[in-house]
Parts: structure tokens; C-alpha cells; sequence
């Protein structure tokens, strides 16, 4: 399976179109209590984007801007700005605390004129938010879950990250060994069996990893491990069954280290996402 794939495997996107229109005047969105990234797309006109701490980033060129975690900002456009914009928030299965979400840079801008992949993306998403088809609104859900696809294999491709798991699994000696882990996160790994993977003496491979990882590989196979475990229990599995997926020899081994990474045991966990999401 390909290095995405894998990814997206686990942890399913899921996105809603709120907005199909043109701006006018200023419209704000909260990080407050809320799991999810948001989307915007402009397909002409200009607007204003202006971030919690006041800054300001012009857009006067069609453009996508993508929040991948909760972030407090506004959109600003006069009406003679012509701003024609589709909004849509996006959902991952664990929530926006998980290694895809968090290997993201906290906003990412692309000209679509650099990407023509994702403008003929953004052309389907116009083309069918202005008609009156039958299901519509359903259709216009699953092409920005597709875009979001598209916009993560440009991410990959053009290297937008410095670190963070898609860092790693663009770097030519790391790749395989995240592959690795992502693929059998319930496999004993030590750290000799990735370094000889990645073709790497043990130090220079744990050097590497925290480099490029910007954490030690201990620390990202707990932390892709509690991501799939809050998958799994979103699912309806149980903590006994979900330990054995994730390489813990019981429940009580999991909710251990299920605690120290998320301070919470699964169970309070899972409530607290259930209410989240309700």
C-alpha cells in the first residue's frame, strides 16, 4: 500500500460544505469545543484572511486555504471584491489530535494557479454547488472529501512539511520504516529493526527520526498506536480486543499507556468523544 493510503486507511476524512457563495462582509470561525479543520475555497475575487492574532493575508487570486486543526480566524470581502468562496469542515476519525492532522503546518495557502490538479478539483466542487441536481448537497460532501485527498498528495509531493509524520514518510531513508510502523503497529519494533529498514546504524537512525520526526521513534510508535486505538474503540470495539490490534498484551496495558499519552483512561475517553461529536 502506498505511503497515503496507509494513512488514510486508518483514519477516515469526512467533510461538510456549510457555505457555497459569495462573501460579504466578515465571516468568523471558533476553535472553541469544536474537532475539526476548516476549508476554504475561492474560485475568483479577493478576500482578507486575518488569523487570532490579527495578522493579515490577502488573497486575491483563486486559492485554497486549509485550517487542518481548530483555529480561531475571520474572512473578510467587500461586496465589489467578488468573492466567490466555498467553505467546508473536515473531520478525522479520532478527531484533530491524531498524526495526520498534527503532521500539517497550521494553515496551508496554494495558488491554484500552481496546482492544476486542485483547480479542476475546485471547477467540479463550483460546477455542482450552482445547480438544483438531486443530491447535491451530498455530492458536494464526498468532492471535498476527494479534494482533501488531492490536497494532501500536493503536500506530499511539492514537500510543504519540514517535520511531522508526512515529513518522514517523504524523506528517502525514514519512509520505510514509518511505512513499517504504520502497517503492523502491533509488531514488537525495536529500534535495530527500523534502523535496518531505513539501511542505518541505530544512532544515526534515532538521530534522524527526532530530526526530521521532530520526536523520538519510542514516542511516534506510542503515539500511532493511541491513534489507532481510538479508532478501534470509536468503532464499537472492545478495550481488551483493541489492546491486541495495538501490541499491549491486555486492556490494562493499554489503558496505561492510553493514560499517559491522553491523560484519560479509554473508556473516558471515548465518552468525552462521543459527546463531542454528538
Amino acid at each position: 500500500m502506498d505511503k497515503l493510503s496507509e494513512v488514510l486507511n486508518h483514519f477516515s476524512i469526512s467533510a461538510g460544505v456549510f457555505y457555497a457563495g459569495n462573501l460579504c462582509g466578515l465571516s468568523a470561525f471558533s476553535e472553541d469545543g469544536i474537532e475539526e479543520g476548516h476549508l476554504h475555497l475561492l474560485e475568483q475575487g479577493k478576500m482578507t484572511v486575518i488569523d487570532q492574532d490579527g495578522s493579515r493575508i490577502l488573497i486575491d487570486e483563486p486559492a485554497v486555504l486549509f485550517f487542518p486543526r481548530p483555529a480561531s480566524h475571520r474572512l473578510q470581502a467587500e461586496r465589489r471584491d467578488n468573492a466567490q468562496i466555498i467553505c467546508a469542515s473536515v473531520r478525522y476519525g479520532t478527531g484533530t489530535r491524531n498524526p495526520l492532522a498534527n503532521a500539517l503546518p497550521p494553515l496551508i495557502v496554494i495558488k491554484l494557479s500552481s496546482a492544476p490538479t486542485l483547480k479542476a478539483a475546485t471547477r467540479l466542487l463550483f460546477e455542482e454547488a450552482f445547480t438544483d441536481n438531486d443530491g447535491r448537497l451530498a455530492m458536494m460532501d464526498r468532492l471535498a472529501e476527494v479534494f482533501v485527498i488531492h490536497l494532501l498528495r500536493h503536500v506530499l509531493e511539492q514537500d510543504m512539511v519540514n517535520e511531522g509524520m508526512l515529513a518522514g514518510l517523504t524523506h528517502p531513508k525514514l519512509s520505510r520504516a514509518i511505512m513499517a510502523i504504520h502497517a503492523s503497529p502491533a509488531q514488537n519494533w525495536s529500534l535495530e529493526a527500523l534502523a535496518e529498514l531505513s539501511a542505518m546504524s541505530r544512532s544515526a537512525f534515532a538521530e534522524l527520526f527526532r530530526q526530521q520526526v521532530g520526536q523520538t521513534v519510542g514516542d511516534y510508535l506510542l503515539d500511532w498506536r493511541i491513534a489507532i486505538a481510538q479508532n478501534l474503540l470509536k468503532k464499537g470495539r472492545s478495550v481488551s480486543w483493541v489492546a491486541g490490534e495495538v501490541g499491549y498484551d491486555n486492556a490494562s496495558a493499554l489503558a496505561r499507556a492510553f493514560r499517559k499519552k491522553t491523560g484519560q483512561s479509554p473508556k473516558q475517553w471515548l465518552t468525552a468523544s462521543t459527546t463531542a461529536d454528538s
